[in-house]
């Protein structure tokens, strides 16, 4: 349960409302193959920590969303698969992003340089060990 929610009733309602915002995301990003999951879900997680006891305590406990959480919680870090599939989603939508939406150069520069810092940061982290079958 979390410890640290905020006392700000204001200010606690935003980061419950972005929190649902995130998750919803991460839901729809488990069958829209482009929209990511694992990021906003970790975000919802983050915002329900702060404020909802009930939400936090639900997001840990969800059957898929749950070890992701608990892991990043521990220190433990992502699978070989889930930083595979964070990083080729990172280059399609961003691909994607820089080659139709985006008329700036700068804005394509600034987006391409955040695409590549995020895939550094998500190479960078703990690589936790597959879990399966024993053979």
């Amino acid at each position: 349960m979390p410890t640290g929610l905020v006392q700000n009733r204001v200010l606690r309602s935003v980061l419950l409302g972005l929190g649902l915002l995130f998750a919803a995301i991460g839901i729809v990003g488990i069958w829209v193959p482009l929209i990511p999951t694992t990021g906003p879900v970790l975000l919802a997680a983050f915002l329900f920590s702060k404020s909802s006891a009930r939400f936090d305590r639900w997001v840990v406990e969800h059957r898929v969303f749950g070890p992701i959480i608990r892991d990043w919680r521990s220190g433990q870090g992502f699978t070989v698969r889930l930083k595979a599939v964070a990083v080729i989603a990172i280059i399609l939508s961003f691909a994607i992003t820089l080659g139709f939406a985006l008329d700036s150069p700068m804005m394509r520069l600034l987006l391409g340089l955040f695409g590549v810092g995020l895939i550094v940061y998500i190479l960078r982290l703990p690589t936790k060990p597959e879990t399966g079958p024993a053979a």
